[in-house]
């Protein structure tokens, strides 16, 4: 099939439009409008993601694009905000015509997947921009969610007292990634094909926690979700509000992919609790709170674990495991 050319306005009418929601104006506007719901602040949250550092160049372009609405999501999520809507801009890598094959071509399967994520979690498209570039395929979105007047779940707001838990599973995207980068690691040959799809998986498309956001609202104290590594990502937390943490890291609960996976190759559990892409929810609440938290979370479907407690002060986290103390080398990944 040959490429087809598309000029700009013509690739936002036939892949994008179909997926705008009303505030969006049918992408005819070069803005969009929607009413600030009544009694509720606006949450909003930005994520670029470049190819060949967020995700492989040659990933499955629906992938790529649930990826790109999904780390967003989970920022959302981890605010106790309701999604919303979003903007995305879309940089893709000169000649455009060898994307643009309709309907099967990379770009008709980017906006499927994309239409399809954002049906399922209520956060329609609204606008946004595409431009050609001579870099790598380069994505940002920025998500717009609501909460209560006064009730966004701030990563400050960490008391002494509180517990600390996460979500779901840690460390099977950062091992995922090791799949990907290091495939004839003796570790991975280790592992039952279940395993390594699972981990491939789970760095390939995040799984936002946006179900339990009402009750994060409801119930906790501080959030934010587990996109550089967990023992960073909490440090981060910790400092900004003013207060220190003891964590258990032989709580963090781990997927059996991951504990096969550290099982065969031990040094594998830092690049657990370290490597990121999780999108997980990091949080705290009160020890009652807490327990009704993970009951009303358990019962949509998400399992909460504590791992640990807040300390009055500013002195270092610390960390331990089997009871003895841990550090690390490397806390969380950094760009610069």
């Amino acid at each position: 099939m040959n490429a087809v050319a598309f000029s700009e306005d013509e690739l936002i009418s036939q892949f994008f439009a179909p997926l705008a929601g009303a505030g969006g104006l049918g992408l005819r506007d070069d803005a969009a409008c929607f009413p600030a719901p009544a009694g509720a602040d606006i949450v909003v949250t930005v994520d670029a993601l470049v190819a060949g550092v967020h995700f492989f160049a040659d990933d499955p372009a629906g992938d790529i694009a649930r990826k790109a609405l999904r780390v967003n999501l989970s920022d959302l999520a981890a605010k106790g905000a309701a999604p919303l809507g979003f903007l995305l801009t879309l940089a893709m890598p000169a000649p455009w015509p060898d994307q643009l094959v309709p309907p099967t071509g990379w770009l008709g399967a980017f906006a499927q997947a994309l239409g399809e994520d954002a049906k399922a979690y209520g956060c329609p498209l609204i606008g946004g921009d595409t431009v050609k570039t001579p870099g790598p395929l380069t994505l940002s979105v920025t998500a717009f969610g609501r909460v209560p007047a006064g009730g966004m779940v701030a990563r400050t707001g960490a008391r002494p007292g509180d517990l600390i838990a996460v979500t779901g599973t840690i460390g099977d995207a950062a091992l995922g990634l090791r799949c990907r980068l290091d495939p004839d690691a003796s570790w991975i040959a280790m592992l039952k094909p279940v395993y390594r799809e699972h981990l491939a998986r789970r760095y390939l498309l995040p799984e936002p926690r946006n179900a339990i956001a009402g009750l994060l609202g409801a119930h906790g104290h501080a959030g934010m979700d587990v996109s550089d590594g967990l023992v960073g990502d909490l440090e981060k937390m910790m400092r900004v509000s003013g207060v220190s943490a003891r964590v258990a890291l032989d709580a963090v609960p781990l997927s059996d992919a991951a504990r096969h996976a550290i099982a065969a190759e031990p040094a594998l559990f830092e690049s657990a609790m370290t490597g990121g892409d999780d999108y997980e929810v990091l949080l705290t609440a009160t020890p009652a709170a807490m327990e009704r938290l993970r009951a009303e979370a358990g019962a949509v479907g998400v399992a909460i674990s504590v791992i640990g407690e807040v300390l009055p002060g500013t002195d270092a986290v610390t960390f331990s495991r089997g009871g003895a103390p841990m550090t690390v080398s490397r806390p969380s990944y950094s760009h610069f």
